[in-house]
């Protein structure tokens, strides 16, 4: 993993907290489907609060927590805020990945998940490990604070958000969750919200080794790309074995919505 980094890319939407906005062409925008690297399955879900009021459980341990933007620290770091259901303090997150972190178009979603190990700021040893330029004027506040190096980011939209807007998240890596709604195949299942969020199901299809030993009704975790629902082309690329009457089944109830191309399926609480 490159450890090089790079400015965040603001798209078409401004961090609180931050005075600039970045706008990216699309025509120079290169597929960001591979801008991320893979989330790691054996990270620890947690809470933002759970860092802030626990750190000494996670020094050192890799993790994988949810939170929205609330701004932009410098060129190499954000902060990330919990929900307000479970408390804590804002989390700064360093960005290893090797690549700029893209928020939606029109500030669809500001909520983005975050994989890497905890640690306790010490600005020296940041700079020592990882090859960070990090400034004490910029940097200074959040010394002996949790911080997450971040080897993973991705969008991390509620079902809700994709129902109401899902142009905005076509083409980029996601990381949804939510419970098995509907298992089709090896290849093709839904997603829907157990909470109170709301929004439609999601179709979801990918390779059968990134699905195996799914359950009806599991609560999982997806990553994967957004994308208009295409079932021919979607059905060559996969080498999909639908029968005929699934076939129109998907396409009746999905013909005019999009679909979640899986890379990986993590189910939780096993």
């Amino acid at each position: 993993m490159a450890l090089a980094l790079t400015a965040f890319a603001i798209t078409a939407c401004q961090v609180p907290g931050d005075t600039t906005t970045t706008t990216t062409d699309p025509a120079t925008t290169e597929e960001p489907a591979a801008r991320y690297p893979d989330t790691d399955p054996d990270a620890l879900n947690v809470q933002v609060g759970d860092l802030t009021g626990n750190l000494e459980d996670y020094i050192g341990q890799t993790v994988s927590v949810r939170g929205d933007v609330a701004e932009a620290v410098g060129q190499n770091a954000l902060v990330i805020r919990g929900d307000g259901l479970f408390g804590g303090d804002d989390v700064v997150v360093f960005n290893a990945t090797g690549e700029p972190i893209l928020l939606s178009e029109a500030g669809a979603t500001e909520r983005i998940q975050v994989t890497g190990q905890v640690r306790e700021v010490v600005l020296g040893d940041l700079v020592r490990e990882y090859g960070l330029t990090l400034d004490e004027a910029t940097y200074g506040d959040y010394e002996n604070n949790p911080a997450i190096i971040a080897e993973s980011v991705a969008l991390a939209p509620e079902l809700g958000d994709i129902s109401d807007n899902p142009a905005a998240f076509y083409d980029q890596l996601i990381a949804i969750d939510g419970e098995v709604s509907t298992l089709y195949d090896a290849t093709t299942f839904t997603i829907s919200d157990a909470g109170f969020f709301g929004g439609a199901d999601v179709l979801v299809v990918g390779e059968p080794q990134a699905m195996a030993n799914l359950r009806d009704d599991e609560q999982v975790v997806i990553t994967g790309v957004l994308r208009p629902f295409n079932a021919a082309q979607i059905e060559q690329e996969f080498g999909l074995t639908w029968d005929e009457n699934l076939r129109q089944t998907i396409l009746s109830d999905y013909g005019e919505e999009s679909v979640l191309i899986a890379e990986q399926v993590f189910p939780l609480g096993r």
